[in-house]
């Protein structure tokens, strides 16, 4: 066997935008770069760097090497000695698809040592099972503007393009929300009321920002299903988002499960001054309530799943 080296990169993601509760997701320009490289022999060398660096696991227990392995195994294919380097932007547990991308380099990774190129609705439908719904897998996969939706034996999703000029301000603060303690605050049953609602934002912000009718996403991004659940784990949800409009933003909404509280706005009404100041705003917001944070701003990344071989 000869040495071979290669890469993946894949986007950070923001899900829900407010309504789009388990189905709507925004690929971000923050990104989880892999890094394998296969050599004659066994075992395994895990580097982590960036984000986690002190905090994920540097072995067997990674959890870009649990999604290969799981392909691997599928597959019965036995690489050689295998040096991965995680190398991760994405903030964790904020609620910016950090897990979904680990998983998503991962099994890419696995079907490349196999011999093949990553299969997008493959990832798709394994992204989905290890994560419960998609999401963050589907813009990690896909990159743009995704809707997702489980269905019999998988998942139908679609993306969609976005206008040039969208932008998304990300403000995260300094303490972590694990998904699964923001999926038990949700209820099991909501009302008629609020269910309908949230149709009717979900289908708007979905025409809003493919047609590019910005005055509409202020409302659209409104939610009654998943916010008012959560804000008892996010102080400040309300008083951030509102901050954000008022500095220049389209609208805003908790990003994922959060805490991270995203923004959308255009790059070109005010230009990165106007971009920087909503970022500012939010931050601002949360020091009032003595919370420190930081925020981003970002591109939408349009084309999610990246193979490179060196």
């Amino acid at each position: 066997m000869t040495g071979r080296c290669f890469r993946i990169r894949v986007p950070a993601s923001s899900a829900n935008l407010g309504p789009g509760l388990d189905c709507l997701g925004l690929a971000l320009a923050l990104y989880h770069d892999l890094t394998v490289v296969e050599e004659p022999g066994t075992g395994l060398a895990v580097e982590v760097a960036g984000r986690g660096a002190r905090q994920l696991p540097a072995d067997s227990r990674n959890a870009v090497y649990q999604a290969m392995a799981q392909v691997l195994a599928g597959a019965g294919c036995r690489p050689g000695r295998l040096h991965l380097r995680c190398a991760s932007s994405i903030p964790l547990a904020a609620g910016l698809g950090s897990s979904a991308a680990a998983y998503v380099a991962g099994a890419a990774a696995g079907m490349v040592l196999c011999g093949r190129d990553p299969d997008p609705r493959e990832l798709v439908e394994r992204g989905t099972r290890a994560e419960g719904h998609p999401d963050n897998v589907v813009p990690c996969v896909c990159g743009g503007f995704t809707v997702a939706a489980a269905a019999a034996g998988g998942v139908d999703f679609i993306r969609l393009e976005v206008p040039a000029e969208l932008r998304a301000v990300v403000a995260v603060p300094g303490f972590r929300l694990p998904t699964r303690i923001a999926r038990e605050a949700l209820p099991a049953a909501v009302p008629l009321a609020a269910a309908a609602f949230n149709v009717g934002r979900a289908s708007m912000l979905v025409a809003a920002v493919t047609a590019g009718a910005w005055d509409l996403l202020r409302a659209a991004m409104q939610d009654a299903l998943h916010q008012p659940y959560r804000s008892a784990l996010v102080p400040g949800l309300e008083q951030v988002c509102t901050a954000a409009v008022d500095a220049g933003a389209l609208g805003a909404a908790l990003s994922g499960a959060g805490p991270a509280i995203v923004a959308l706005a255009r790059a070109g009404a005010g230009g990165e001054p106007q971009l920087n100041a909503i970022g500012a705003a939010m931050v601002a917001a949360w020091r009032a309530l003595r919370i420190e944070s930081e925020y981003h701003v970002l591109g939408i990344d349009r084309q999610g799943l990246r193979v490179a071989q060196r």
